[in-house]
This record gives structure tokens, sequence and C-alpha cells, in this order.
């Protein structure tokens, strides 16, 4: 492999040069911009060499031979970064690579923030309900095993009478620095500080019952309002019911994610219902007044008219589910379908063999 080609310069090209060629080759092939990893290995390895003058000095005398020791000794061994640097006692840490090539050259966009580590986390649950259930707000109780705040140090992890100390290591920022160290140069990260873990304050006698963590295994009994109109797969947020907070921090919240049962009867598409509802042949043919059921368990007259035909749809206004978070009802839409009688009277035979000869 050439360090030459691979950066795309010339033997005479200049460190800046070298430089803004790796700069822009490291932007195309990082791996966390979806780059080749192992190009993005060479690229490193050509530069490491090219970009110091002294080993850069060494290729060009010498090649690849010069890896791991004096020329022509260890051909085969990898690169001894620290020989070749000429800093044998010096501790560098070239582990992590992806997060050297972050800070200096601005990839992935990543940046250090500090968590809510205290937060609690949140819980989904799923509750079903029937489809008669939509048609105006309803309450359901739900009891839910979580850590709930310990009830003797009211959640502030120390013991009652004792103080709460800032920590000592980060001064109640819950942060440290740590300076590493790279063929690169040097960089500083934040990190949770290892004392408190982040918190910035320990008690000074932790709480004998939650032992320091200001909550506890318990229950909750917790009443869900569910809005008229809501439907299947419709999730409900209900702030601050989750699990208790860490030392008296937020507690997570509750998602309750709703399923309506099927009905028997009646099907729902968006806020319309759809039922169907037998009728004989003499009712669709010379007319009839039927009652239809509603959702709502009552009866509504409607009208058939003669010549009604198996199929046909009629829609009764306003008799749906409520609209979700708004105003007025979806419709209901009733389909006719004519039922033809599998035991027939004698009269009835008789009957029918009349309408028969008149073309019926």
């Amino acid at each position: 492999m050439d360090y030459y080609e691979v950066l795309g310069v010339t033997k005479n090209a200049s460190q800046d040069e070298i430089k803004k060629a790796f700069h822009k080759l490291a932007h195309k092939y990082h791996p966390d911009k979806g780059g080749d990893e192992k190009k993005f290995k060479e690229l490193n390895e050509a530069y490491q060499v090219l970009s110091n003058t002294e080993k850069r000095s060494q290729y060009d005398q010498f090649g690849k031979v010069f890896e791991g020791g004096a020329p022509g000794e260890n051909q085969g061994q990898g690169f001894d970064f620290n020989w070749a640097w000429g800093n044998q006692n010096q501790d560098f840490d070239l582990g992590d690579l992806s997060d050297v090539f972050e800070n200096f050259l601005g990839f992935g966009g990543k940046r250090t923030t500090k968590k809510d580590i205290k937060k609690g986390r949140d819980i989904q649950v799923d509750i079903e309900i029937s489809l008669e259930q939509t048609l105006k707000e309803t309450v359901e109780k739900i009891n839910l095993a979580k850590t709930v705040t310990c009830h003797r140090c009211h959640g502030n992890g120390a013991e009652p009478g004792t103080k709460i100390k800032e920590c000592f290591s980060c001064r109640g920022t819950g942060q440290v620095q740590q300076v590493k160290k790279t063929f690169l140069g040097s960089y500083t990260t934040v990190t949770v500080c290892p004392s408190c873990q982040g918190e910035g304050t320990s008690p000074e006698k932790a709480c004998n019952v939650c032992k320091g963590q200001g909550r506890t295994k318990g229950e909750e009994t917790i009443d869900v309002l569910i809005p008229a109109g809501i439907d299947t797969n419709q999730v409900i947020k209900i702030e601050e019911k989750g699990e208790a907070g860490k030392k008296g921090g937020k507690a997570g919240n509750l998602y309750v994610r709703i399923f309506v049962k099927k009905h028997h009867i009646f099907e729902r598409k968006g806020d319309d219902l759809y039922t169907l509802v037998q009728i004989g042949f003499p009712q669709a043919a010379i007319g009839d007044e039927i009652e239809v059921l509603t959702l709502e368990n009552t009866k509504i007259l409607l009208d058939i008219p003669a010549g009604t035909e198996s199929g046909k749809v009629f829609k009764i206004s306003g008799k749906g589910i409520p609209h979700f978070g708004g105003y007025g009802k979806g419709n209901l839409y009733v389909e006719l379908k004519i039922k033809t009688p599998k035991k027939l009277s004698r009269k009835q035979k008789e009957l029918l063999e009349e309408l028969k000869k008149e073309g019926l």
C-alpha cells in the first residue's frame, strides 16, 4: 500500500496539502457517515505517517520496512505507534478513533449533554374497552406495580434529620472533564461524575428504607380518563404517573394504549357504524316500516320503500361514534338483506305459486 496514493497526493506534496487531502477523504469515508470502514483505516494509517516529518522521511527512505523497529528488522509485525512517534513512555489512547475525529473534524454532530438521570422510567399499559364505551367519556381504574416515592425520606434518599451534601468531585455539577491524548493531540470530554453518578449530591446518611434511592417498590391505583370517540391504538398520556424518580427526581409518564373490542352487531369504520338487517321479501316488495337498533340501545323507525333490493344501504345521520376531540357524531349505515325462508307452509307455497303465475 502506497501512502501517497491512498491520500491522492504526490510525493512532493506539502504538509498542508496532505492535511487537506486527509480531511476531505476522511469526511467521505468515515463510518459514522456511512463510509467504508476499511478505507477509513487506510487513510488514518497513511496520515499518521505522512503528517509527521520524521516518520515521512523514514517512509520515503525505507518504505514500510521500518515498521516495528530499525530498517530491515521485524518486517512482518504490526505498526508500533510509540516507536514511530519516538514516544515510548507516552500513554496514547488509540481505542476509539471515532471520538477523536468527531472532536477534530466535526463528524457525527454529537454533543455531550447532561441527561436527567434522576427521572423515572415511562410505563406503557394496554386497556381494552367496549364499543359502547366510546360513546361518552368514561373513567377506567388500573392498578400498577411500580416504583413509588419512599414514604420515609419523601424521595430525597437521606435519613430524616440528616443533610444532603454537594459532591466534592464535581462540585455539584454531576459531570467531570477528562483529557484524552491521541496521535492527533489532546482533547477534552465531559463524562458523568463517578463519585455521585451524575447527581451532584449525596446524602450524609442514606435512608434506611430505600437505601438512598429515594424510591421503593409499591403499587398505585390510577384513574384513566378515556375521552369519547377514542379508537384502537390511540394512546393517552398521563404525566408523572410512571416510575418514581430517583432521589426526588421527576417521575416518568404513563402511556395507556386503547383497544376497542369488536362488536357482534356493529362494525366501526372511522366514526361511522355499519350494521346488517334482514327483511322479508314482502317487506322489500311492497314496502314497510322497521325498527333499527342503535349502539345506544335505542330503536329508530326506518321506512323501507316498495321495491327495495337486497344490499340497499340507508344512512341514519348522527347515530355513529362521537368525533374525537370535536363536536358531532358519525353516521349509522344500515344494509338490508332479503332473507329467503328455508321452510314454507302449504299456504305460503300456494301464495308464492300464485305470485309466480303473476310473473313475480
